[in-house]
């Protein structure tokens, strides 16, 4: 059988497990067809399927396969992160900075602190969570900036479902979201700088505002039709510029929508191809990613792992909005809402661990513990916000999880 038909049973397989479960099953409330996804991945995985059937899964995921769907994975993943950095409106930060800066510090800053001790009890327990080519330093920051993520591209998906997205409350989340975006990337580049590149980096930032300046004043005089093509350009040049410089080109791919103003390309035509994207080439993403766990590694204490990062990651968020609340007196119920709202983790969370992974950061058995934390804080998101919202707007609870039996 050629690479190409093999390519094709594997693609089968991505596209129609997943969305068999999701609507024979009626799992939306729960899980939504992202978290499905996600892990329909990890059971197509070696802990799974590979385990069961090694023959089958050998012989569909063969070296060949795998290479073409990594392609496709990080394209599908630049894009979503472009459109995460789109959805950045750092002028309505700027005029709201107090509430903002406040509420996105403290909700950042909080889980990743209890993140930071987690990852200091794995360390003391058993210095084989941490990669091969990292400093105690840079797992613990990795760990504890990936408990404080919120994924805003789920996030903008789950408010659209809770009908908030354009309403104050979730412009209001955004903006606390975006904050933490920045700060997110920011922090990864901290952790991969590579002192023997150090002056490839500085070279990339200088060009890159160079750069950014020059887009900035040509794409507003361009047709919308020719932005779109000089947008993707940008992001694939971005991307490999920042690789080069030993940034990882996912860094690359958020600036180069971070700097972007998202109202130049159409907020309907940016939210379309966020949902193409989601339905033709996410998947993909998700099955890399389950192609990478690794239980045999850890056994129980992978899933032991999880449930005490899972317990920083919530834990932490709530804390961190919660006093965010009693400082800017929010009306009961609010902090919870919102502290809920950012759990939202799939995604951004998966790509940052994937990130730290490929460098040699985190082990095998610490990214699967990431992924499990990451899915189950995003499955518990809606069942933790949808109560809180329909008694804060004094409606029954099923008409704001209604939307979500529709579509995704």
């Amino acid at each position: 059988m050629s690479t190409i038909e093999t390519l094709l049973i594997a693609m089968t397989l991505i596209l129609a497990l997943p969305y068999a479960i999701w609507r024979l099953g009626r799992t939306d409330y729960w899980a939504p067809l992202v978290v499905v996804q996600i892990l329909t991945g990890i059971a197509l995985g070696p802990g799974v399927l590979g385990a069961v059937f090694p023959g089958y899964h050998a012989f569909v995921f063969n070296p060949e396969v795998i290479l073409a769907l990594d392609g496709i994975a990080a394209w599908a993943v630049m894009l979503f992160v472009w459109l995460a950095g789109l959805e950045l409106d750092l002028r309505e930060a700027w005029t709201e900075r107090r509430e903002s800066a406040i509420t996105a510090g403290l909700a950042l800053g909080a889980p990743l602190l209890a993140g930071a001790g987690a990852a200091l009890v794995l360390l003391a327990h058993d210095p084989g969570w941490m990669g091969a080519a990292a400093a105690p330093w840079q797992f613990v920051a990795g760990i504890g900036m990936a408990c404080a993520v919120t994924a805003l591209p789920i996030l903008i998906l789950l408010m659209e479902k809770l009908d908030i997205l354009r309403r104050p409350l979730g412009q209001r989340v955004l903006r606390y979201a975006s904050l933490d975006d920045i700060a997110i990337w920011a922090v990864l580049a901290l952790i991969l700088l590579d002192f023997e590149r150090l002056g490839r980096q500085a070279g990339f930032l200088v060009g890159f505002a160079a750069a950014t300046w020059l887009v900035r004043r040509a794409l507003p005089r361009l047709p919308e039709a020719d932005r779109w093509f000089v947008g993707v350009i940008w992001l694939a040049a971005c991307g490999f510029a920042s690789d080069w410089a030993g940034l990882h080109y996912m860094v690359g791919a958020f600036l180069a929508g971070a700097v972007l103003d998202g109202r130049w390309f159409g907020r309907d035509r940016l939210d379309l191809l966020r949902h193409h994207l989601l339905l033709i080439a996410m998947p993909v993403f998700f099955l890399s990613t389950g192609l990478r766990t690794e239980w045999s590694l850890g056994g129980p204490a992978i899933f032991a792992a999880a449930a005490l990062l899972l317990a920083a990651c919530v834990g932490g968020k709530l804390a961190g909005v919660h006093l965010a609340g009693r400082l800017l007196g929010w009306r009961r119920g609010e902090a919870a809402l919102i502290g809920w709202l950012l759990q939202t983790k799939a995604l951004i969370m998966i790509v940052f661990a994937n990130i730290l992974l490929d460098r040699g950061v985190i082990g095998g058995q610490t990214f699967t513990a990431l992924l499990l934390m990451a899915v189950a804080s995003t499955m518990l998101a809606i069942p933790m916000a949808a109560p809180r919202l329909a008694r804060l707007s004094g409606v029954p609870t099923g008409a704001h999880t209604a939307p979500a039996t529709a579509e995704r």
